[in-house]
C-alpha cells in the first residue's frame, strides 16, 4: 500500500486497452521490453494500438471480479530508457489487465508448458507467460499473446495469423 492505493512492482502495457503486467527483479529489462512494443506497432501478425500503461510500478484496482491497471499519479506517461533517461510516453488511463509476463533466465522457459501456468494479482488468477526478456523475439510473443486475448474478446482483427 502506497498512500492509500494497491501498487505492484512491474511495467504494463496494453494493445487495444487489454493488458500485460511485465514482472521481474530490478534490471531484468522490464522498460527494455515495454519499449520494444511500444516500437512494434501494428504488424503483419499483430494488428491494434501498443500503448504504455505504467512504468516501474503499476495501480492495481479490482473491479466487478477485473483487474484494472493504472499508473501512479508521478509516473504517469513516463519511461526509462536505461543509458538515455526518462522519455515521455503518453499513456493509457487504466487497462485490463489479462497477461502476467515473467522475465526468467532462458533456460528457465518452458518450450510447451501445459498446462499454462498462472499467477494470482489481487485474487484474480491470470494467464502467466515466462519469457527470456532480452531475447530478440520476446515483444513479439508477448503481442502475440495480448493479441489472442483481443481475439477471444470479439477484436478479431487483432491476430492475423
Amino acid at each position: 500500500m502506497a498512500g492509500g492505493l494497491n501498487v505492484i512492482h512491474g511495467t504494463a502495457i496494453a494493445l487495444d486497452g487489454l493488458a500485460a503486467l511485465i514482472c521481474g527483479p530490478s534490471g531484468s529489462g522490464k522498460s527494455d521490453l515495454a519499449l520494444r512494443c511500444l516500437m512494434q506497432g501494428p504488424n503483419s501478425l499483430v494488428k491494434g494500438d501498443v500503448r504504455l500503461v505504467a512504468d516501474d510500478y503499476a495501480v492495481v484496482q479490482v473491479v466487478n471480479g477485473t483487474v484494472i491497471l493504472s499508473a501512479p499519479e508521478t509516473i504517469r506517461d513516463q519511461l526509462e530508457v536505461r543509458g538515455h533517461g526518462i522519455v515521455t510516453v503518453p499513456a493509457l488511463d487504466n487497462a485490463e489487465l489479462v497477461l502476467i509476463v515473467e522475465l526468467v533466465s532462458a533456460d528457465q522457459v518452458e518450450r510447451l508448458p501445459d498446462p499454462r501456468p498462472r499467477r494470482e494479482i489481487a485474487g484474480i488468477s491470470l494467464p502467466l507467460l515466462q519469457i527470456s526478456g532480452f531475447e530478440a523475439s520476446a515483444a513479439c510473443k508477448v503481442l502475440l499473446e495480448l493479441a489472442q486475448f483481443g481475439c477471444a474478446n470479439g477484436k478479431k482483427d487483432d491476430l492475423v495469423l
